[in-house]
């Protein structure tokens, strides 16, 4: 029986782990308590003592559709909608087990994919930094499948090359799309002889069998009323496998027998490979023991992966509740398609996707809908996310010009603007705890943004009004502050390279910006203005007035070259990034954001 492993053991075993000492450093805290938590859970056991207590937490249940077949799906967060989740666990010692379904290495991934990781590490940052939880998560790489075989055999490399190659590209993927890596990625290749183990010990403990043909498999009726405790999906309404050498048709397979020139490893049943809902369970096991509390995967895992996995996982620990909450993410469909997958050929590739798009435009695409619901991928949703953030970078950069002196304003309603952050902040962080409703959240933040805006309309006129420079710091700082939590770095967005953080690029523009406002206003200026008092109070007879008109038009003609080079320098600056706005008499410039 394989024994559950410390995170250190892992790290130090795992050429890819990633993160050896911050791994070592949270495995100090003992992260990895074996007692069995309280608490709602969202694997609904068809116990009554469940049932009682999600009769009291008042769970609604609702209906969601995998494969066609609909099924009734536990709110994972309920408990968060009256805060007590949150409230639990504050110790450091209690941190959070996150097992997360990794990829299938035989393709590049897509941007449905990207929308599911994408989805839930902004789930963990804020977990992590709005709530404060220690969170270690482990991430399964599938390394061999039935899909690996098939790819490496048509382009004649070994599946271990195909699938180095492609693990490779995934997370290069994940760095592109600012996906946090988790505390340690585990492969199935490398984690045979533990599945091997696991599967014995279900064999031992009545819940599997082994055929003639070195098949094992898990026999789905020896779980009796116990299966289906997550999508509620049993026995009778499966289908068929395809197996012949099964005794239930609704069986699945824990051990594959070998085929001829396949990959394969030595077992007690004859050479073969895991199947794939058992190298999940393993390996979550190896590393969290005999209770977990988050999983998390595509809503088309939660039936039959997850349920599987939880079938295993409680038949091999002897356990009522294995997993505490599954987080399932909803599919993105493109418009006027089904959902986007391989098999349709409907997809797009995530370096494909970004050589159009930026990884905070796709990341505000993923925030404006709750994670498990449904999102379409089109030509309008990508550009009002871009517009979303492009009305975010506006305001502050316009609060940040304000705050310079750049341009003067009305008396400020400070009280009123106080209210109104504070009131923001406490709307977000509800919103953040209600099951993660990060559509809720932008919304209040956009509100703040509009009523900031308002306070902002430049005047031309010297005003004396006090400088109400504090408020609107707090309100950049906070803004910039969220945004980091989620993944959106406006700090980034505003550089097209390194370089241009330099103090000495700045004072250049600076001092260019400053010269074409001396030049614009001049351009700009009324010539009457320039008349002296005597001469524009003169009794003038109309002849002379005639003339004075006429040269005043010579003038304004002869200024224009220098308006339009003033619109034509700020229209090249932009090409380079930097973004000029004129202000009245005053201009103010900034690095703008990528688009």
């Amino acid at each position: 029986m394989p024994s559950q492993i410390q995170l250190s053991d892992v790290v130090m075993s795992r050429g890819s782990g990633g993160g050896g000492g911050v791994a070592n450093a949270i495995l100090l805290t003992r992260l990895f308590p074996k007692k069995k938590r309280g608490g709602l859970r969202c694997a609904a056991s068809a116990g009554a003592g469940t049932r009682a207590a999600l009769a009291k937490g008042k769970t609604r249940e609702r209906t969601s559709e995998v494969g066609g077949r609909r099924f009734i799906r536990r709110p994972a967060f309920e408990l968060l909608r009256r805060s007590l989740w949150i409230a639990q666990y504050r110790r450091p010692e209690n941190g959070q087990s996150w097992y997360s379904c990794g990829p299938t290495v035989y393709d590049h991934a897509h941007l449905g994919h990207a929308c599911s990781y994408v989805r839930f590490d902004i789930i963990r940052r804020v977990m992590t930094k709005i709530f404060g939880k220690e969170v270690v998560m482990v991430m399964g790489i599938t390394d061999i499948d039935d899909k690996i075989i098939k790819r490496a055999n048509e382009m004649e490399i070994s599946p271990e090359t195909l699938a180095r190659c492609y693990e490779e590209d995934f997370k290069q993927d994940m760095t592109a799309l600012k996906v946090l890596p988790p505390t340690v990625y585990m492969r199935v290749t490398e984690n045979v002889p533990q599945i091997i183990s696991f599967i014995q010990q279900l064999v031992t403990n009545g819940y599997g069998y082994a055929t003639s043909q070195g098949n094992v498999y898990f026999d789905v009726r020896s779980r009796g009323d116990r299966y289906g405790k997550l999508t509620n999906i049993y026995p009778e309404t499966q289908e068929e496998f395809g197996f012949s050498d099964k005794r239930h048709k609704k069986d699945f397979a824990l051990w594959k027998a070998a085929r001829p020139h396949e990959i394969c490893w030595d077992s007690p049943w004859g050479k073969g490979r895991p199947g794939w809902h058992i190298e999940c369970s393993t390996i979550s096991s190896l590393v969290f023991g005999r209770h977990l509390d988050i999983h998390t995967g595509g809503i088309d895992l939660a039936f039959p992966h997850h349920e599987n996995e939880i079938a295993q996982c409680e038949a091999y620990h002897q356990c009522e509740q294995w997993g505490n909450y599954f987080l399932h993410s909803g599919h993105l469909h493109i418009k006027g398609s089904k959902k986007m997958s391989k098999s349709l050929k409907n997809y797009i590739t995530i370096k494909d996707f970004l050589k159009e798009f930026s990884s905070d435009q796709f990341r505000m695409f993923c925030l404006r809908t709750k994670y498990g619901s449904g999102i379409e991928y089109s030509n309008d949703t990508m550009n009002d996310a871009k517009n979303i953030l492009h009305i975010i970078h506006s305001f502050i950069s316009s609060a940040n010009a304000y705050m310079k002196g750049q341009f003067n304003c009305d008396a400020i309603r400070e009280d009123e603007l106080w209210e109104k952050l504070a009131h923001t902040k406490t709307t977000v962080e509800a919103a953040c705890a209600d099951d993660f409703d990060t559509p809720r959240a932008i919304h209040a933040i956009l509100d703040l943004i509009h009523y900031g805006n308002r306070q902002l309309k430049i005047v031309t006129k010297e005003t004396r009004s006090p400088r109400s420079t504090i408020v609107f710091g707090a309100i950049v700082s906070y803004l910039m502050e969220f945004f980091n939590t989620v993944g959106i770095t406006f700090a980034e967005s505003q550089v097209l390279s390194e370089y241009k953080h330099s103090a000495l690029l700045s004072s250049v523009i600076d001092e260019l910006v400053s010269f074409r406002i001396k030049v614009r206003n001049f351009a700009l200026a009324t010539p009457e203005a320039e008349e002296s008092p005597s001469a524009q109070n003169a009794d003038l007879s109309e002849e002379v007035k005639l003339q004075q008109k006429e040269e005043r038009q010579q003038r304004l003609q002869e200024r224009m070259p220098l308006l339009l080079a003033c619109d034509r320098l700020r229209k090249d600056l932009a090409i380079y990034g930097i973004n000029i706005k004129d202000r009245s008499s005053t201009s103010t410039w900034e690095f703008e954001q990528n688009q």
